[in-house]
């Protein structure tokens, strides 16, 4: 009898409960699962270990994520995170459905460079196309197609700020896709410094709100923190 080939996914963490710290469902009670890999290398970002190669993931089926995910407590909301989930395929879509058919809410965070059908179960797909200051290069034609295929409702848009460029890139992105709102984080320059990082991203932000708040061509527009940074500075799995 041939062996059924089972499929695995690269995990690097699985957390919770914990809060989600940015965007549209800040402060929402969440399980989190990190995959390993990603096809950006931000200048900035505060998950390098995704794919800088100092972390290795461990390869686990869906079932063996599920049996994770219920050690830690009861959930019904699940954050797929990385890195980029959307590098995976067949996957990934293999542990989106499992959890659906759980009845469990489904968000994902990614910087829309790749699309995957499975994106359209998710109830909460939040799109962070990389700014400037992450030296990195956003393919719009891939972009425009992802959202062209999602729910308007289901998606949000979130740009982490860093400079007066990256503000100009944010609102050059809400010109394009026209989103009810848009969310702006204050960013962490400092995703490995150690100790209390707090006022100092305080202070960014203070300085993000009035820099759009004096800025009268801004539309609806949301400027929130890194609640994560606040509460926890720089530390993992929280």
């Amino acid at each position: 009898m041939k062996k059924q080939h089972l499929l695995k996914l690269p995990i690097l963490e699985i957390f919770g409960p914990t809060f989600q710290g940015e965007g549209r469902s800040i402060g929402q009670k969440t399980m989190f699962v990190r995959t390993g890999g990603c096809d950006y290398h931000c200048d900035w970002c505060d998950s390098a270990f995704t794919w800088d190669g100092s972390e290795k993931p461990t390869m686990m089926t869906s079932d063996q994520v599920i049996d994770e995910l219920d050690k830690l407590g009861h959930y019904d909301y699940v954050t797929l995170s990385g890195g980029n989930p959307c590098l995976l395929a067949a996957n990934m879509e293999e542990l989106v459905t499992k959890l659906k058919d759980r009845q469990v809410t489904l968000a994902v965070e990614t910087q829309g460079s790749r699309w995957q059908s499975w994106l359209k179960d998710i109830d909460q797909v939040t799109l962070s196309p990389k700014p400037p200051s992450s030296k990195m290069d956003v393919h719009f034609e891939t972009l425009d197609f992802i959202v062209s295929q999602l729910d308007p409702q289901k998606v949000a848009y979130k740009i982490p700020i860093f400079d007066e460029a990256d503000l100009d890139f944010a609102k050059m992105i809400q010109e394009r896709y026209q989103p009810d709102v848009l969310y702006l984080s204050a960013g962490n320059p400092e995703p490995k410094a150690s100790g209390d990082i707090v006022q100092h991203q305080l202070t960014r932000l203070k300085n993000l709100w009035m820099r759009v708040a004096q800025d009268n061509s801004w539309g609806n527009v949301r400027v929130l923190p890194q609640l994560h940074t606040l509460v926890y500075d720089n530390k993992r799995g929280v």
